[in-house]
């Protein structure tokens, strides 16, 4: 069952980035948003733009992690959570993603 939660998570991670691809990773690479290890994406900068972006992101993540947790029967929670631990994992080089302590750190 994990081996198949994580491959529908590599699947919804490429399915959310490519849905705002061009936003999302001029976002990420002018370093205004980053990648947490709860499964969601932060705002680094407050303008209007990035926080709109960072909103739909959020939302339709935390619409996909409720979908995955009710057809495994795991807590939402722990979806989301296996899911920023492999995004914060796949981010690039220069890609801003929080560490264990809290600290944005840029890769």
């Amino acid at each position: 069952m994990k081996k198949q939660l994580a491959a529908i998570l590599v699947a919804l991670s490429f399915i959310t980035s490519n849905a705002w691809a061009l936003t999302l990773n001029e976002a990420r690479t002018q370093g205004r948003v980053g990648e947490t290890l709860n499964g969601y994406l932060v705002a680094l900068q407050t303008d209007a733009e990035t926080q709109a972006l960072v909103s739909e992101i959020n939302k339709a993540r935390s619409a996909s992690y409720q979908q995955l947790a009710e057809s495994n029967n795991i807590p939402p929670e722990e979806v989301a959570k296996m899911a920023g631990q492999k995004l914060v994992a796949r981010a690039k080089p220069g890609e801003y993603v929080q560490g264990i302590n809290g600290k944005w750190l840029r890769k």
